[in-house]
């Protein structure tokens, strides 16, 4: 059957790709939603009639959660056209003043989960599929406040283009998407809303449109896809400035 499957499912941009997968890959029969709360899963199946959908309430952090997936993958052996690697976090505050388990988990999350999920569903993908990891603009320069963050992004950008040669001779095509920010619970959640003055001044990226084009980037194999003329203006000039510079510039 094939399969599409989506962490960090239950809300924001994740919801988003969910309900637009079938305008983009209209070949995709069954759903795999992964997230923690499991009752916003079930709401969101609910609203896929006619496809078959299962719930995985995952905590991603757990390394449990890595071998249950890796069962379901192993019995059901699904013919996978399409991962979107959504699931992540991002918080607000300087290295040495925020918790640890707050720095670590955005690790944790960005880094270990995309690239475990990643490793554990590449056997599964099918010829023609794609994968769509959800990066971000922070990954073009250290962003101080969200050093963290930014550096766990730019490990999936680098990631992406990485796979993307990797899988070329299979016909599996990998692309990262760097959107700016958007009206998501992520502000909430993260400490950021209200608290800097860079995001209060930046545009903001709409997410209905922010999933829309990453689908048909990764539909059409693009490697990277940066929503908005202003990011990709500050994609370029990320490249061609010095990287101490950028982060003064870039600073949260």
């Amino acid at each position: 059957m094939k399969t599409a499957i989506i962490t960090g499912a239950s809300s924001g941009l994740g919801r988003e790709f969910v309900r637009q997968i079938a305008d983009v890959f209209p070949e995709v029969e069954s759903y795999w939603l992964i997230a923690r709360r499991s009752e916003r899963l079930s709401e969101l199946a609910e609203a896929l009639p006619g496809k078959t959908v299962a719930c995985l309430s995952l905590d991603l952090c757990d390394a449990m959660s890595f071998m249950a997936y890796q069962e379901k993958l192993r019995a059901e052996q699904p013919e996978v056209v399409l991962l979107v690697n959504n699931a992540g976090c991002g918080y607000l505050g300087r290295v040495g003043e925020m918790d640890t388990a707050s720095q670590t988990r955005m690790v944790d999350l960005n880094v270990r989960a995309l690239t475990a999920v990643t490793n554990m569903t590449v056997p599964y993908m099918a010829t023609g599929g794609s994968i769509l990891n959800v990066s971000s603009i922070a990954s073009f320069c250290p962003n101080p406040r969200m050093t963290v963050y930014s550096s766990t992004k730019a490990y999936v950008s680098s990631f992406t283009i990485g796979l993307a040669e990797e899988l070329r001779a299979r016909d599996v095509t990998v692309t990262a998407v760097c959107p700016g920010p958007m009206k998501t619970e992520f502000l909430d959640v993260g400490g950021i809303a209200g608290n800097s003055k860079m995001f209060a001044t930046l545009p903001y990226c709409d997410q209905v449109r922010v999933a829309g084009g990453a689908l048909r980037a990764a539909r059409a194999g693009r490697t990277i896809y940066t929503p908005r003329l202003v990011y990709k203006f500050y994609r370029v000039l990320a490249k061609v400035t010095p990287a101490g510079l950028m982060a003064k510039l870039a600073k949260t």
